[in-house]
């Protein structure tokens, strides 16, 4: 990590981008440090101020672009696999999905500050069927609110992140015992999170067949409900014949009108 930003005064303004790009398009990378870091070295004279900031707003524009239409392309297919290393997938996917419902397109204004939903915003939008250019303005300035809170801050506090630079390098040992503790703790955490979540990996299902047998048995049917996420279904949407339609953001009290007395088999998208 420290060679990586190290080399951003050599490589300058494409590294910036780089590392934007990556980190947009779901890779693990310290977006925010890099800002940060070009933040600062924009007050030493290193960088020019505009294109530092630039180049990144560029880098996460552009990966969130590339998500927005693979996820127009490749829909639920996608946002699984971006999920893929989450403890809990359909956590990961539906935290994002809440976050359109409640509060729409103005989600892209600061979804780049909220981990998971950062990366799972762009390819959500895209497979919800959001017109391109709505997506383009909401994210552009999202990406400009992100890149101006951490490149202002790497700016204003330069001097400090200088000094806390030194302070790692003279601490050394403490540093890594310190960072070793750290990964520790996250691995373990990891675990937590899986162990917890890892029931919801085997939701009971029912065939196709066995439904069809049942809904045409003498025997009381069973109610289908149709409960695909906001964004996903709509008034004028196809649903299976005798379905009734709830809500999945209001289940608390969409489920207090269903009938306690009939099996109930619910289906999404």
């Amino acid at each position: 990590m420290e060679e990586l930003l190290k080399s951003l005064p050599t490589h300058g303004y494409l590294l910036v981008a780089g590392i934007c790009f990556l980190e947009a398009v779901g890779l693990p990378l310290p977006a925010a440090l890099a800002i940060l870091t070009a933040g600062a070295l924009s007050a030493y004279g290193r960088f020019h101020t505009v294109a530092a900031f630039g180049a990144a707003f560029c880098g996460i524009l552009l990966g969130d672009i590339v998500l927005f239409t693979l996820g127009r392309v490749s829909g639920w297919t996608l946002l699984g696999l971006l999920c893929r290393l989450s403890a809990n997938p359909e956590s990961c996917i539906l935290r994002s999905a809440e976050y359109f419902y409640r509060r729409g397109k103005q989600t892209l204004l600061f979804a780049k500050f909220l981990p998971g939903v950062n990366t799972m915003s762009p390819p959500l939008a895209g497979s919800m069927k959001m017109p391109f250019d709505q997506f383009l303005r909401f994210d552009a300035a999202g990406a400009a609110l992100y890149v101006s809170a951490y490149g202002i801050a790497g700016y204003l506090f330069s001097d400090v992140l200088r000094k806390l630079t030194q302070g790692m390098k003279s601490a050394g040992f403490a540093v890594e015992v310190v960072l070793g503790v750290g990964v520790a703790f996250y691995i373990a955490y990891r675990i937590w999170l899986f162990r917890k979540y890892r029931i919801y990996k085997f939701a009971p299902r029912i065939p196709i067949e066995e439904v069809a047998r049942r809904l045409t048995s003498n025997d009381q049917p069973p109610l289908l409900v149709d409960v695909r996420s906001h964004g996903y279904y709509d008034a004028e949407a196809s649903r299976i014949k005798g379905s009734i339609r709830i809500e999945p953001n209001n289940l608390a009290e969409e489920i207090k009108s269903l009938p306690k007395d009939r099996d109930i088999f619910v289906y999404c998208t």
